[in-house]
């Protein structure tokens, strides 16, 4: 069956290991019909290398895999173990350990080769076999290596369940879809035509029904979140603490691979339990926000003044496939829905059905997480079922506590994941329902909130609250004006359905337009003294154009605050006596802006309502002085007389989210680098191009994570427009 190593009969398993794998890495091809092979996946790996001797390995096979063609080969092997196992009901755990062995040796040695690539192709991989190796049978002589090791890995992990004999080889083929799509990591945050990805090519080209399995068994994954079967030992492990060969291989310099269950051999049991479900979202997350760049060529006819005659040229445009994981999360249904929509899905394909009341507690519990808040993005940005869903759970808080909880602590948080919030909360306020459900919820305690003690505070007063923090928070550390507007148009989405806003909230609220002020006359003072200098100064600048352009944006932060007041007052007055005691507590702070050409006409239906409880104050007679509770009973006792005369009636603003026309910019960078800070998976430094690392850091990469591209898109509204 094909040349063998020869090895001493009386070895210990460790020489033996030790040969083979320098027999792998070294000069001699194997062919497939070998039974090298064999020995190799068969073999216990419990050798210990230094990690100046796994460089070298790597290093070595690297030189020699463009004539021994190992790599394609191992894979090769691979796939014939994951078919050996879908095909048996009930595969002998030595068939499973081959295929842990042989998917381990890819890795490692398939990520040494992505991250040390010197070519745009990646032509070291060469997978693909020698002319002289036969062709395997049932291997299609046009189909790529890499396309049948993603088919098979990909119908494994879809169709064969998790069980304690399972467990480790579907994690480690977790971890190979994690490698084998790394090749994302080589290029530029905008995809190009020139970008090699040959793994996630393949992934992308599956037929739909396995798409739809493999997303189906993710989320699975992630809603079970199955632990690790702990009473189970591995041959592939070594005995105590001591790294067995292959975890040798994977903590070797530049962080080859990290095994991600070296620590289930140790007594203490450390680590996280969860990690398959933790592996399978990162999967998940990379399939859905991958977008391939594709080239079109178009003819284009070109006549000379000079001439009749016609110079045809060529256009080259460029577009973006379809992804057809993302199609099938977005039209994802609940397995307790039995309706089918025929018009709407007759055409998308299988329909993948979730259990949404399991998936929506499981997020609930993991929204600290920031992969699981971007999946929530991901859901309510893209499946109306699911958001319709969320929409009429009537135990909210379940979502939206940790969501402000988080804000809350917005300084311990990544910019990211607190727009990723931001605008799952837009996205919920759009919807008139929610706005006046999270105000008929009574919090007994907010523990977390330290500034305030609030007792018996409804979900839509925290909201707003929490909301008003984050705008404070952002004027004195980040000064983000995507921040603001995302900020600003929930509350204004809110607004109208304000009910029994909570006097610390009504407070917070007034005392936002008086922030607001502070900074809109600040910059006003600065720009006139900057063009005053200006004109006085030889030297032309655009300082006052930017700060003119910057006046203008706070110029209209102040307008949607005094919307959102106006809107209270117009359509929630009775409802909400606490708002007006804090409008009548800060009156002074509207009176600078009472005859400004911008905010006058908002300022007028103010004034009105401060007139109509002003007056009937002085014309009350009362014995003592006004207290807190007295003036409030008083207004609450006015307000039923209140009929709203003279009130002007504004169009109600309301801002909807829309995703950018270029999402991947954000979303692909973003993925990469929450998947690199939380799964363990490491990769060479200085080879990643997708987002700016820190090649100082000692002892670990930290990464970048602001990027140049905002996750927000445009923030649409009726008659308000922002430019941000």
């Amino acid at each position: 069956m094909g040349a063998v190593p020869s090895t001493p009969r009386h070895t210990s398993s460790s020489e033996t290991a030790e040969y083979l794998i320098a027999t792998f890495v070294g000069e001699k091809s194997f062919p497939l019909a070998s039974d090298f092979w064999q020995k190799l996946l068969e073999l216990p790996l419990s050798l210990r290398w230094p990690a100046h001797r796994v460089r070298e390995a790597c290093n070595l096979f690297a030189q020699n895999n463009c004539y021994t063609r190992h790599l394609g080969k191992i894979l090769i092997h691979l796939v014939w173990c994951l078919q050996e196992a879908i095909r048996t009901s009930s595969a002998p755990s030595d068939l499973y350990m081959k295929a842990i062995n042989a998917v381990y040796i890819s890795s490692v040695f398939l990520k040494y080769t992505f991250e040390n690539s010197r070519s745009e192709n990646l032509d070291e991989l060469f997978l693909s076999l020698d002319e002289t190796e036969p062709i395997p049978s049932a291997f299609a002589t046009d189909q790529t290596i890499e396309n049948l090791v993603m088919h098979n890995v990909l119908s494994f992990i879809a169709s064969v369940d998790v069980s304690s004999d399972t467990y480790l080889l579907h994690q480690e083929l977790l971890n190979f879809l994690l490698v084998a799509m790394s090749t994302q990591l080589l290029s530029g945050p905008t995809p190009g035509p020139k970008d090699v990805n040959p793994f996630i090519d393949a992934a992308m080209s599956q037929e739909i029904s396995l798409v739809s399995s493999v997303v189906h068994r993710l989320l699975l994954n992630y809603i079970m979140q199955p632990h690790v079967p702990l009473s189970r030992t591995y041959s592939i492990f070594s005995e105590g603490s001591q790294p067995g060969v292959l975890e040798r291989v994977g903590s070797a310099a530049a962080s080859i691979v990290l095994l991600p269950f070296n620590y289930i051999v140790s007594s203490n049991g450390g680590g996280s339990r969860k990690q398959l479900a933790e592996s399978s979202l990162h999967v998940l997350l990379i399939l859905i926000h991958y977008r391939k760049c594709l080239v079109n060529e178009e003819s284009l006819t070109i006549r000379s003044n000079e001439s009749v005659t016609s110079d045809p040229l060529s256009k080259f445009s460029t577009h973006f496939s379809d992804n057809p994981y993302c199609k099938v999360l977005v039209n994802a249904r609940d397995i307790e829905f039995d309706h089918v929509d025929v018009e709407g899905n007759a055409n998308n394909g299988p329909v993948v059905r979730l259990p949404f009341a399991s998936l929506f507690d499981t997020l609930g519990t993991c929204l600290a997480d920031e992969t699981a808040v971007l999946l929530l993005y991901s859901l309510v940005q893209g499946n109306s079922d699911f958001l319709e869903y969320v929409l009429v759970r009537t135990d909210l808080d379940t979502l939206l506590m940790p969501i402000l909880e988080t804000l809350y602590n917005a300084s311990r948080r990544t910019s990211n994941q607190i727009y990723m919030l931001l605008i799952i909360l837009l996205i919920l306020s759009q919807d008139s329902s929610f706005n006046a459900s999270i105000h008929k919820m009574i919090l007994p305690a907010v523990p977390w909130y330290k500034e305030h003690l609030l007792h018996r505070t409804t979900l839509g007063s925290l909201m707003v609250i929490i909301l008003i923090r984050t705008v404070q928070y952002n004027l004195s550390k980040l000064r983000d004006v995507y921040l603001h507007t995302t900020c600003l148009a929930t509350l204004a989405n809110m607004a109208p359905h304000v009910h029994r806003l909570s006097a610390y909230a009504s407070q917070r609220l007034v005392s936002l337009f008086y922030m607001l002020s502070r900074k809109y006359n600040k910059l006003a003072e600065l720009r006139e003294v900057k063009l005053h200098i200006k004109v006085n100064s030889i030297e032309q600048d655009d300082v006052g154009d930017d700060m003119s352009a910057e006046l203008q944006i706070y110029t209209d932060f102040l307008r949607i605050v005094l919307e959102i007041l106006n809107a209270i007052l117009t359509y929630a007055l009775p409802r909400n006596p606490e708002v007006v005691y804090a409008i009548m507590h800060r009156q002074e702070i509207f009176q600078p802006f009472k005859n400004h050409p911008r905010f006058n006409e908002l300022l007028e239906n103010i004034y009105n309502v401060l007139d109509f409880f002003n007056s009937r104050m002085d014309a009350q007679t009362l014995d003592g002085e006004w207290s807190v509770e007295k003036v409030l009973q008083f207004i609450i006792n006015n307000c039923r007389s209140w009929r709203g005369e003279g009130m002007k009636v504004f169009t109600q603003l309301h801002f909807s989210y829309e995703q950018e026309s270029h999402p991947e910019e954000f979303f692909i960078p973003y993925v990469w680098q929450l998947v690199m800070a939380r799964s363990g998976f490491g990769f060479n430094p200085s080879a990643i191009s997708l987002f700016s690392v820190d090649l100082h850091a000692d002892k670990e990469i930290r990464y970048e994570w602001e990027s140049n591209a905002h996750p927000n898109g445009e923030v649409n509204e009726v008659n308000l427009h922002l430019d941000p």
